[in-house]
């Protein structure tokens, strides 16, 4: 297998994780989507990464197609609960931190636009998506050890790989002196091997 992915994109990263908790081989090809040279439009029509090419030479796009996708290629660790609304439970948390993920993400792509050609009002629209989906998430993890069922999880990976984002693209937002339920969770993960071989650089 081959990945086409980013070292900054969290959802990329989200993969990335995902091959490294399940110790699944994966080739990393870095292709940068909105470089003039990128490649990624080949392979996904969305021009997005990551992108997950599977050695009969499909390819796999969206980071929850991928991590479902490889829960069923290898299903330990389980990452995913087998007990039906625990899974949802698990595909919530995923579905909020990804939303988290991609208001940033959008916010930073606006900000590279030239500041004339820049919504002021679109930009804190997002960020107050970020503000929102933080409280959801820091009032659901209350004083729990992981998301769901006190068990590591795909859950704990998006938020772990949102939280990280903010850290490296959005520091002022300051989100660690508002939520300590996601910093003492965020502070947890980044013991693991897996996140800190992950850390985004730029």
């Amino acid at each position: 297998m081959r990945l086409i992915t980013s070292l900054t994109s969290p959802f990329a990263r989200k993969v990335r994780i995902v091959l490294a908790e399940k110790n699944l081989p994966c080739e990393m090809v870095v292709d940068i989507p909105w470089n003039p040279d990128t490649t990624v439009p080949q392979f996904n029509p969305l021009g997005k990464v990551p992108v997950l090419m599977r050695d009969d030479g499909s390819t796999l796009f969206d980071s929850r197609v991928i991590a479902d996708y490889l829960e069923q290629l290898k299903p330990w660790p389980m990452l995913v609960p087998a007990d039906a609304m625990q899974m949802i439970a698990v595909k919530r948390w995923e579905a909020l931190a990804d939303g988290v993920s991609d208001a940033a993400a959008a916010v930073f792509i606006e900000r590279k636009r030239p500041e004339a050609q820049q919504s002021p009002e679109w930009i804190e629209r997002q960020l107050g998506k970020i503000r929102l989906g933080l409280r959801a998430m820091n009032d659901d993890l209350a004083l729990n050890a992981y998301c769901v069922n006190a068990t590591f999880s795909l859950a704990d990976i998006a938020v772990g790989c949102a939280l990280g984002y903010l850290d490296f693209r959005f520091p002022e937002l300051g989100w660690r002196d508002e939520f300590p339920g996601l910093v003492r969770l965020a502070d947890v993960l980044a013991q693991r091997a897996s996140f800190a071989a992950t850390v985004p650089v730029a």
